[in-house]
């Protein structure tokens, strides 16, 4: 489900969620701050908070250290 674009000096891309789900939160300070995604993304620079739809779905997601595993 697409939720969001991110917006870089060329290029723009568009957020998925990563499982289906409601989003029921969304980080406002992102607006003043939108460098905190790159440098703190488990801390402040979070985007959005799911509530999964179904919570086995996150069976298939993989973690921070499997996902530099995968790009490396």
């Amino acid at each position: 489900m697409f939720f969001g674009e991110v917006e870089a000096v060329k290029t723009v891309s568009e957020l998925y969620l990563p499982i289906s789900g409601a989003i029921t939160k969304i980080n406002e300070s992102l607006e003043d701050a939108p460098e905190s995604v790159n440098s703190d993304p488990y801390g402040k620079g979070w985007l959005v908070k799911i509530c999964p739809e179904n919570i086995n779905d996150r069976a298939g997601l993989i973690n921070s250290e499997e996902y530099e595993d995968f790009i490396s």
